[in-house]
């Protein structure tokens, strides 16, 4: 980007925009080279006028959540990077309904819904990272769906904002499909009256079965691949002998295998090349393709 360019984004931007930002300081992996700019902005309205100005200068931007399910490659990203921590609204929108912004995390909505005796996102818990990027992705654990509990979502793509029920939305396994440049900014979710204890023990369960199966000990993205259909990915990753296999500070963990791990000091191209050597093995010697559920961006 240019200095002006760069100038100009200052000027209209009232929340935070940063300079040659290293996004190995964003993402869970703590890997990547640095985004030429990193913006948060400060409401909704500065995000559409954020917007405005990088499309009328052509500037190209990624958004980002919590930086779980992202890899972004050591020569960084081009553009803007565009964080929603900011946006944090979050409400009871009627009966049984909460509305919630994009840059509330998953664990706050969780606890929200639970507070007020609402249950359907108690699997929530225990997936770390945004609302946002878990309707992006729709992420799921223990039989549930982000997207399976959404009434409406709402979402901004070249300076208009887009209603749509959950019956209008493409979405599957672990994606909803968006159109180039589209941003999840809000939700609306549809729950049921529960139990305060039952939805409570819920949570707590929850919980208990990530911190035992996944608690891995070193920076992660979460799952690293995605199930193939009637399969495991950690299973398949361990029968083909791979846990615990290293390349660099990259690392198969050694406690789950579908989790690569920052055993200090990797670099993205670290990931990549573990990441291709695990499919390759995969394929080999378990007859079955791998699909990455991490995200990949950014220039080499």
């Amino acid at each position: 980007m240019k200095t002006e360019q760069l100038e100009e984004l200052r000027q209209v931007l009232r929340g935070t925009l940063l300079a040659a930002e290293p996004m190995a300081r964003h993402t869970s992996l703590q890997v990547g080279g640095p985004a030429d700019a990193f913006a948060v902005p400060a409401d909704l309205t500065d995000l559409e006028t954020l917007l405005s100005v990088l499309a009328a200068n052509g500037i190209p931007y990624l958004v980002v959540g919590g930086g779980f399910n992202l890899l972004v490659r050591d020569g960084g990203i081009r553009g803007v990077v565009i964080s929603l921590a900011r946006l944090q609204e979050l409400a009871l929108a009627g009966a049984g309904r909460i509305r919630v912004a994009a840059g509330v995390t998953t664990a706050r909505l969780s606890k929200f819904a639970a507070d007020h005796e609402l249950t359907g996102l108690e699997f929530l818990s225990g997936i770390p990272g945004t609302v946002g990027g878990a309707l992006r992705m729709n992420a799921g654990a223990h039989g549930g769906a982000t997207l399976e509990r959404v009434a409406e979502l709402t979402t901004i793509r070249a300076g208009v904002r887009t209603v749509r029920g959950r019956d209008e939305l493409a979405y599957g396994y672990r994606s909803l499909g968006l159109a180039a440049g589209e941003i999840v900014v809000e939700a609306q979710f549809q729950l049921e009256h529960g139990v305060a204890a039952e939805i409570g023990a819920r949570i707590a369960t929850c919980r208990a079965q990530r911190e035992a199966s996944q608690k891995v000990g070193f920076p992660n993205a979460g799952s690293f691949f995605k199930n193939p259909p009637g399969e495991a990915a950690w299973r398949l990753i361990d029968g083909a002998g791979l846990r615990g296999l290293s390349i660099g500070g990259a690392q198969v963990s050694e406690v789950h295998a579908n989790f690569l791990v920052n055993r200090g000091g990797a670099t993205a191209t670290d990931f990549l090349q573990l990441m291709t050597r695990i499919k390759d093995e995969v394929l080999l010697k378990m007859g079955i393709a791998l699909e990455p559920e991490v995200q990949v961006v950014g220039e080499e």
